[in-house]
């Protein structure tokens, strides 16, 4: 075996238990995962109105749940409004609660190489949905939905992996805000009943 190298590799004195710390972490999980719901009933989920619209999560890292890799909200959707625009690498599945409408996707032209690069592409396409479906949305696609319906609320429920995150690939960006958006709001039982009734505007 050749030593010719040795004078590199064994420079430094600094040392860690890191692998310790794995076989710790591991001996401990029983113990801290007893402590995670496994149910969560509805005053435990938080809602949120955020720059994607009026969202109730389900599932969140935040949430101290079982749940490893995914994460899940409800969107909700007020009549004739629409959610923001945004844009994320990870694959998503909506399931359509209630109601009727149609999502705007927009593909990009994707490059990976020492950096990341994306280009949205000229067409977009229209998709139409309604109560029972669900919405595919690929990797790294621009996309919005849209409440058809003038005189009730919208329903989804989203599903997204959050490996995504942990690989170092947490792109997600928001391109357009959501009509209701409100950095100050504080939602209660009666304001959300009344985003719920709102009628908004598409855009020109």
């Amino acid at each position: 075996m050749s030593w010719g190298e040795s004078k590199a590799w064994l420079r430094g004195g600094a040392q860690q238990k890191l692998y310790q710390s794995l076989l710790e972490n591991a001996a401990q999980a029983p113990a801290r995962n007893s402590k995670r719901r496994k149910v969560l009933h509805p005053e435990e989920m938080p809602w949120e109105m955020s720059r994607q619209g009026l969202l109730k999560h389900l599932l969140n890292e935040q949430m101290n749940t079982r749940m490893e890799t995914v994460d899940a909200y409800m969107q909700i959707i007020p009549p004739g409004s629409r959610s923001g625009r945004h844009r994320h690498l990870a694959e998503e599945c909506l399931y359509v609660v209630e109601g009727r409408g149609y999502d705007l996707h927009q593909d990009c032209d994707v490059e990976i190489t020492d950096t990341y690069h994306w280009k949205p592409q000229a067409e977009v396409k229209r998709y139409e949905w309604e109560a029972g479906d669900v919405i595919y949305i690929p990797p790294n696609t621009i996309h919005q939905h849209f409440n058809a319906a003038q005189d009730k609320p919208a329903r989804l429920i989203s599903a997204i992996n959050r490996i995504y995150k942990y690989c170092g690939l947490n792109d997600l960006e928001q391109l357009e805000d959501a009509p209701e958006y409100d950095a100050g709001v504080t939602l209660d039982a009666d304001r959300v009943s009344r985003y719920l009734g709102a009628k908004v505007k598409e855009p020109a």
